[in-house]
């Protein structure tokens, strides 16, 4: 298959970003690829379009299919596998946010909550008993504000970001005021995830 420039470049970005954001190159620009093109591909296809090594296309096609960004389908005369992904941005948004939580910020949530809950943590100075209960607070709410969000329809999530990006401008006048008299917030920034 042939790329245009502009679909060239989104998949080159896109494998870019991958690497920034902790998933391998490849499994980021055969995504993009598919994404892009919009029809279902075999993996001779992908590997030929993108010049990748066979190989590599089927490990990248498994790691998609273990985040459930792609899935797999078949056409009427031909017995190979086609991999396909949605189409709808706000779904794949979603699937990211779902799996990278499950896989990353979950298992820290049962780590604090059972450091919380050890005897031990007694034995700790008052300083760091508090720092670690607030980051369990800080991260089992943030938990909760997105397990709420991904129940919504993305036509209601998008509703909520834009009303957000709105309601931000009546409470930045407080926020300002709030950062000035403290130098260092009370709960920590959130880690980076990835």
């Amino acid at each position: 298959m042939e790329l245009t420039d502009i679909s060239r470049r989104f998949i080159v970005h896109w494998g870019e970003m991958g690497s920034n954001w902790g998933v391998n190159r490849s499994v980021a620009q055969i995504h993009a690829l598919l994404y892009v093109h919009g029809q279902p591909l075999h993996a001779e296809d992908i590997a030929d379009t993108l010049a990748l090594a066979r190989s590599n296309v089927s490990n990248s096609l498994k790691e998609l299919l273990n985040w459930r960004l792609i899935r797999v389908t078949h056409v009427l005369g031909d017995r190979r596998d086609y991999y396909e992904t949605s189409g709808d941005v706000w779904e794949l948004f979603r699937t990211i946010v779902r799996e990278r939580k499950e896989r990353e910020f979950d298992p820290t949530v049962a780590l604090l909550r059972d450091l919380a809950g050890d005897p031990a943590l007694e034995k700790e100075s008052p300083a760091m008993q508090d720092r670690l209960r607030n980051t369990l607070d800080f991260m089992q709410t943030l938990g909760s504000w997105s397990d709420e969000m991904l129940r919504l329809s993305p036509a209601t999530l998008e509703k909520i970001l834009r009303l957000g990006a709105q309601v931000q401008r009546f409470v930045r006048p407080a926020d300002a005021a709030n950062a000035t008299a403290s130098v260092f917030p009370v709960t920590p920034p959130m880690p980076p995830m990835g």
